[in-house]
């Protein structure tokens, strides 16, 4: 193949279909029309000898031979970014740039505080873009809807080898019931907590680790309520409820919510491991070093 015959551009454009699955997602990602699109891959299917995508009933699928260069592809464009990218510098104090971060709402309150203060001091110009977690964290930090993921390492473990990733810190899991509660005092035992009425905390419509860690051990719990992991200590004053909270969290709201903070039933459960994660493609880019750099920066804060 004469790569001078050959429009690059055609290689994000392949790219960007075989992240989205779908000519128009493909197009709106690529700020063009679907008509636009669906020519690019017309030129794509005729440079390379092969369909790329195929219909399966409403959807596209890639062919086999474009799964296979899929990656090959990524990589390349990787390379090219970074090459392009060695000249490009990052200065916080005059940088004007958006990043997008997805956080569970917790992680946002007891973590990332303290960067939005540091952003207003340092970087003035960056905007903070916070999303929740959604149904599929890994599907948009694949697609690039955002810039970071920060998200426990137990959640993305089958599909961290598909990103870079960084650990920032250990948080444990703690028993948390009203501050006057009947039932309880310093301790509980497995007994106990079996039998009282549990709140159990989802995010974005997923089981959280504590309910999986509890299952996984063998401890019953009597569900009776489910709430977001944020909200699900203030719901605990004058109930006999009792939850699992990640201590960052428990800590910080304790006193306004009325709450205590024990250990959790044994046998002994395991620490959440907080991590962030990004694409290959902006491993070298200057200001998404900048802002991992600052979350390290942060980390020890909050683990110790």
């Amino acid at each position: 193949m004469d790569l001078r015959r050959i429009d690059l551009n055609l290689l994000v454009a392949f790219d960007t279909l075989m992240t989205e699955r779908s000519v128009t997602r493909a197009a709106e990602r690529l700020s063009i029309g679907q008509s636009a699109m669906s020519s690019t891959l017309a030129r794509l299917r005729k440079a390379l000898n092969d369909p790329v995508m195929v219909r399966d009933g409403r959807g596209l699928v890639p062919t086999p031979f474009a799964e296979v260069l899929a990656p090959r592809v990524r990589d390349i464009l990787v390379e090219i970014n970074d090459v392009l990218s060695l000249r490009e510098t990052f200065n916080p104090g005059t940088a004007k740039r958006t990043f997008t971060v997805m956080a569970d709402d917790y992680i946002t309150v007891t973590f990332l505080r303290p960067l939005v203060s540091r952003l207003a001091h340092e970087a003035p110009g960056v905007r903070l873009l916070l999303r929740p977690t959604s149904d599929d964290p890994a599907d948009q930090l694949r697609r690039e809807n955002v810039d970071l993921l920060l998200i426990p390492r137990e959640v993305l473990q089958h599909q961290s080898r598909d990103f870079l990733t960084q650990v920032l810190f250990k948080d444990r899991l703690v028993l948390a019931v009203d501050r006057d509660h009947p039932d309880v005092a310093d301790s509980i035992t497995r007994e106990q907590f079996s039998v009282l009425p549990y709140l159990a905390t989802s995010s974005a419509n997923a089981r959280s680790l504590a309910e999986s860690q509890l299952d996984f051990l063998g401890i019953p719990h009597n569900v009776t309520i489910t709430a977001g992991s944020l909200l699900a200590p203030f719901l605990l004053k004058g109930t006999r409820l009792v939850t699992l909270v990640v201590e960052s969290l428990g800590r910080q709201v304790a006193e306004p919510a009325g709450i205590r903070l024990l250990e959790p039933p044994p046998p002994q459960m395991q620490p959440i491991t907080q991590i962030m994660a990004w694409t290959k493609r902006t491993e070298q880019d200057s200001g998404h070093r900048w802002l991992r750099q600052c979350l390290l920066d942060l980390a020890p804060e909050t683990s110790s």
